[in-house]
C-alpha cells in the first residue's frame, strides 16, 4: 500500500511521490499544497434499501445511487395552468372527510407543507396506513412543531407577516419521514379551499414522497425514536456526525487571487472522499459570491464535475444576510461550507478562480478528506447542471438544468430578480422532469412553496435545515432546497425549471443550477412501445380488451411546460381491461411501463398481471385534472417478474376504486422502458 507523506519546508509544500521514494517541491504558486491518499476500497454500510429515518441519518449514503426509487409530489396546483394554487383536495370519502393525499404501493413521505390564513379554522389531518379504515395518527395544523414526532427542528411552522393586508399566514411543514409499507391517505376534517381571507379560507400545501418498485418493511406509527436525526437536524453548520479519526485536514491561510488567477485549494491523485470544504473570505460581497468561482474536478474527468460561483455551492448567491442548511451556508462575514459528501477514486482537484475585477483575499481554507469506501459501480460523482446564468424567457419555464445519465438530485439553487426591488416575483411555480415523461412529477405552488415557505419571500433571511432563502423583501431573492430523504432519482434524465410569474407571464430573470450525485451511463432505455392509435402496434403487441370496450379521440395538452402544445390519439376504456404483449433485452434489470391516458377523471386503479402472476401493488392514480387532460404516470415492475425474459404479457384489471363505485382506468399508450 502506497504511503504519503506531507513535509512543509520553509512554508512551501513538500510531498513523496506516491510512485518513487523522492521528495518534490511544488514551485506553482498558484497551489498551496499536492495530497495523495491510498485508501482502500470497502463497499460502504449503507445501501440503496435505506428509507425513512436511517436514509435521513445515513448522509454519507448521499452518493450511492438509487434502484427502483421514484420522487412524487402531489399539491394545490392550479388545474387550468394559471395561478389559483388552492383548493387541495382529491375527493371527499365515505367517512365526509377530504382526502388530500392518496397513494397505493410502498413509499415514504418525507415532506409536508399546508399554508393557511390564521382567522382560518385549525383541521386536522388524519393519516390512514395499509388500507386502515381508523387512522393511525392526526394532528392539527396548530401543532405542527409541538406534537411529536412533528417538533422541531424536522417540523416547524412560520407565521408571515400582514404584508399590506395580504396576510398573516401560518406556513407549517414537516420532514418527518412517515413510511407506508402497501399504502397511505391522508385526510383534513376542513375542505382546504379558496383564498378569501376575510372568509377563512385557504387551501395552499403538498406532500412529497418517495415510491418504491418493491416492497419494504414496516409503516409509520407515531412512535419512533428520532433523536439521532433531531440531533443531526440541530447542528446546522457543523460536519454531519463530526470529525472522524482517519480524516485528513488541511489547511491553507493568507493568499490573495488576483483577477484572472486561480488558486488551487486540493490535488490528490489517489482515492477519497472530500467530506467537507471550509472557506472564510473576508470582505466578500455580492460580485464575490458571484464571480468567485469553484471547480471540482475528479478522476481525469475532461470537465469539471462542479464549476459554478462560490454563492451557489454555499446556498445564497445575495449575501444579504447569514444562511445556515445542514449541507452548506454562508455568513456576511464572508464565511462559506459545504458538507456535501464527493468521492473520487483516482484523483480530485479543487480550484477557486477569480473572474470578478478585484483581488479576492482568502484568509483561511479547509479540506477535509476521508478514505474512500464506495462502491464505485453503484455511486455518483457530486456534479452541477452547467450554471444557467442571468436571463428572462420569454414565454416558457426558466430552464435551470438539465442533465442526461443516471443519478439523484440533491440540491436546487435559484435567485431571482424581477424589473424593480420589492415587488412581487415568487408565483412562479418550479417544475421537475424525470426521465423524459411529460407529467412532471415535482411541482410547487409558487417559489417560495419549493423551499417550504409560503405568501411570497417578505421576511429575508429564512431558513430550516433543509432550505431557505435571502433576498430584499420580495425581489431579488435566493432560495436553496436540499433533497437529502426526498431526493429526486432520475435513470436517464433530469430537467428542472420554474416559471416567471404566474404563467409566465411576468418579466423575471433567473439564475442557478442543481446539484446531483450522478454517472454519464443511462440506465433506463427505451426497448417497445404500445401506440393504441395505430392498428399495426395494437397487432404487432396482441393488444386485446375485455368486457365493453369504448374507444373516443381526445385532443389535449400536458401539465407544465407542454401546455400549448396540443396532442391527439384514441382512449381506450374498458370495463374488464386489457392484454398486451412486450419485447425486452433478456439481460434487463426490471423494466417501466409509462402510460398515456386521459385524466379528467381520477382515482384510476388497476391490478397488474405478469404472465398470469399477480404484482403485490395496483396501479393508481388518485388525481386528476378535467382541464388539462393527457397525463404520463409511469409503473415498475421489478426484476424477479422480467429477467431472462424476452418478452412478458401484461395483464391490465381495472378495479373501481370505492364499493358499488365506477371504474376509471383508461389508456392510450404504453412506452416499455429496461433497466440495464
Amino acid at each position: 500500500m502506497d504511503k504519503i507523506v506531507f513535509v512543509l519546508l520553509h512554508g512551501s509544500p513538500y510531498f513523496c511521490n506516491r510512485y518513487s521514494n523522492s521528495l518534490i517541491m511544488n514551485r506553482n504558486s498558484l497551489f498551496f499544497f499536492s495530497l495523495c491518499l491510498s485508501l482502500c476500497m470497502v463497499t460502504p454500510s449503507v445501501a440503496t434499501s435505506l428509507y425513512g429515518i436511517e436514509r435521513m441519518l445515513a448522509v454519507d449514503s448521499l452518493p450511492v445511487l438509487d434502484c427502483g426509487v421514484h420522487v412524487r409530489y402531489e399539491g394545490s396546483i392550479d388545474k387550468r395552468g394559471l395561478n389559483a394554487d388552492w383548493d387541495w383536495s382529491l375527493y371527499q370519502d365515505s367517512n365526509g372527510e377530504w382526502v388530500i393525499f392518496d397513494v397505493k404501493g410502498a413509499g415514504c413521505i418525507y415532506n409536508m407543507v399546508q399554508h393557511r390564513y390564521l382567522s382560518s379554522s385549525d383541521p386536522t389531518f388524519r393519516f390512514y396506513f395499509d388500507g386502515e379504515t381508523t387512522p393511525r395518527f392526526s394532528l392539527k395544523l396548530s401543532e405542527f412543531g409541538t406534537k411529536y414526532p412533528f417538533v422541531a427542528p424536522l417540523a416547524t411552522a412560520y407565521i408571515g407577516p400582514l404584508d399590506s393586508g395580504r396576510g398573516p399566514i401560518r406556513v407549517a411543514r414537516s420532514f418527518v419521514p412517515m413510511p407506508f409499507a402497501r399504502s397511505c391517505k391522508i385526510t383534513t376534517d376542513v375542505r382546504l379551499q379558496g383564498a378569501d381571507r376575510s372568509r377563512g379560507e385557504g387551501g395552499w400545501g403538498h406532500v412529497v414522497y418517495q415510491v418504491y418498485a418493491d416492497t419494504i418493511s414496516g409503516s409509520f406509527t407515531g412512535n419512533e425514536d428520532y433523536t439521532a436525526v433531531k440531533r443531526l437536524w440541530r447542528q446546522t453548520g457543523v460536519l454531519p456526525h463530526g470529525r472522524r479519526t482517519d480524516d485528513k485536514a488541511v489547511t491553507l491561510s493568507d493568499k490573495t487571487i488576483a483577477p484572472g488567477d486561480s488558486l488551487c485549494l486540493l490535488a490528490a491523485d489517489a482515492p477519497g472522499v472530500l467530506r467537507a470544504l471550509r472557506l472564510y473570505l473576508p470582505g466578500l460581497d455580492y460580485e464575490g459570491l458571484q464571480q468567485l468561482w469553484i471547480s471540482v474536478s475528479c478522476d481525469n474527468h475532461t470537465q469539471p464535475d462542479v464549476a459554478c460561483p462560490v454563492g451557489c455551492l454555499a446556498g445564497n448567491s445575495l449575501g444579504y444576510n447569514n444562511t445556515s442548511y445542514l449541507l452548506n451556508g454562508y455568513s456576511t462575514d464572508g464565511s462559506i461550507y459545504s458538507y456535501f459528501p464527493m468521492p473520487f477514486w483516482q484523483s480530485v482537484r479543487v480550484v477557486l478562480t477569480n473572474r470578478s475585477s478585484r483581488p479576492v483575499s482568502l484568509a483561511f481554507a479547509e479540506a477535509v478528506v476521508a478514505p474512500n469506501r464506495y462502491d464505485a459501480d453503484r455511486t455518483g460523482y457530486f456534479r452541477n447542471t452547467p450554471y444557467y446564468t442571468r436571463k428572462h424567457v420569454e414565454g416558457k419555464d426558466s430552464p435551470i438544468g438539465t442533465v442526461t445519465g443516471t443519478g439523484k438530485m440533491v440540491a436546487a439553487h435559484v435567485t431571482c430578480y424581477a424589473e424593480r426591488e420589492h415587488i412581487i416575483s415568487c408565483e412562479g411555480d418550479v417544475r421537475v422532469y424525470i426521465d423524459g415523461c411529460r407529467t412532471p412529477q415535482v411541482e410547487s405552488d409558487g417559489s417560495e412553496s419549493y423551499v417550504c415557505f409560503g405568501w411570497g419571500f417578505p421576511t429575508p433571511a429564512e431558513g430550516h435545515p433543509s432550505g431557505g432563502y435571502d433576498g430584499l423583501s420580495d425581489n431579488p431573492w435566493s432560495m436553496t432546497r436540499l433533497c437529502m430523504g426526498d431526493s429526486y432519482p432520475f435513470y436517464r434524465s433530469l430537467a428542472f425549471g420554474i416559471e416567471s410569474g404566474e404563467h409566465n407571464n411576468q418579466y423575471l430573470e433567473h439564475a442557478g443550477t442543481i446539484f446531483y450525485y450522478g454517472r454519464d451511463e443511462v440506465t433506463m432505455q427505451p426497448v417497445d412501445s404500445l401506440i393504441l392509435s395505430d392498428a399495426r402496434s395494437r397487432r404487432a403487441h396482441h393488444y386485446k380488451t375485455y368486457g365493453e370496450t369504448d374507444v373516443q379521440r381526445l385532443e389535449n395538452t400536458f401539465e407544465g411546460d407542454c401546455l400549448h402544445t396540443r396532442v391527439a390519439a384514441d382512449v381506450y376504456r374498458s370495463t374488464e381491461g386489457s392484454s398486451f404483449r412486450i419485447a425486452l433485452p433478456a439481460d434487463n434489470r426490471g423494466i417501466c411501463l409509462r402510460r398515456m391516458s386521459d385524466n379528467a377523471t381520477g382515482r384510476q386503479l388497476a391490478r397488474v398481471f405478469v404472465d398470469g402472476e399477480e404484482l403485490p401493488a395496483p396501479w393508481y392514480v388518485a388525481d386528476s385534472n378535467a382541464y388539462i387532460r393527457w397525463l404520463e404516470d409511469d409503473f415498475d415492475i421489478p426484476a424477479r417478474y422480467t429477467a431472462g425474459k424476452s418478452s412478458i404479457e401484461i395483464r391490465i384489471v381495472p378495479v373501481a376504486p370505492a364499493r358499488g363505485g365506477q371504474i376509471y382506468w383508461n389508456e392510450a399508450e404504453y412506452r416499455v422502458f429496461a433497466y440495464r
